[in-house]
């Protein structure tokens, strides 16, 4: 296949899993969020690292729990293709409302490896780099977080995730 209509291909693919993903959110599905992860995918986020579907649901579960409902808000995202796996960066935003009455607004950006199963994208590997927690007017303090420059730069295995204050 041409590597201009493959990287079409996997876009759109990559595109409709970050909508199932939000969407997924927004309702607080766990099995509709549990399927956008491959079996033995890792997700990165707030000093957590969850392995496999079953902790990834649970971490998810964990985090919405006080929340009324989140607002997924995903870009366009950056990505280097190859074959059926392909690697990127997404800037997202959430605004968020809690159950004890107060908003919230998120700034990150994902760093993804994708695998493609099944015709199907799923995340093998998600990195939540939090930049911002507070509130919706973005009156609060940016984190310190490790920048990864420039595409393709990316965070190792073992980079830690930015912890959010509480």
């Amino acid at each position: 296949m041409d590597q201009r209509l493959a990287h079409i291909l996997a876009e759109s693919g990559i595109r409709e899993l970050w909508s199932r993903y939000a969407d997924a959110v927004w309702r607080k599905d766990f099995t509709a969020f549990e399927d956008c992860f491959t079996d033995d995918a890792v997700w990165k986020i707030a000093g957590i690292t969850a392995r496999g579907r079953s902790e990834i649901v649970g971490t998810f579960a964990a985090s919405v729990e006080p929340t009324e409902k989140v607002m997924m808000r995903v870009g366009n995202s950056l990505l280097q293709v190859d074959g059926g796996m392909a690697s990127g960066r997404t800037q997202v935003s959430e605004l968020i409302k809690r159950k004890d009455g107060r908003a919230q607004r998120t700034l990150a950006v994902y760093y993804d490896r994708f695998v493609e199963t099944d015709s199907v994208w799923r995340f093998h590997w998600h990195h939540f780099n939090l930049y911002y927690l507070g509130p919706p007017d973005l009156s609060g303090a940016y984190l310190d977080v490790m920048e990864y420059g420039p595409p393709p730069g990316f965070p190792g295995p073992d980079d830690p995730t930015p912890i959010p204050p509480r």
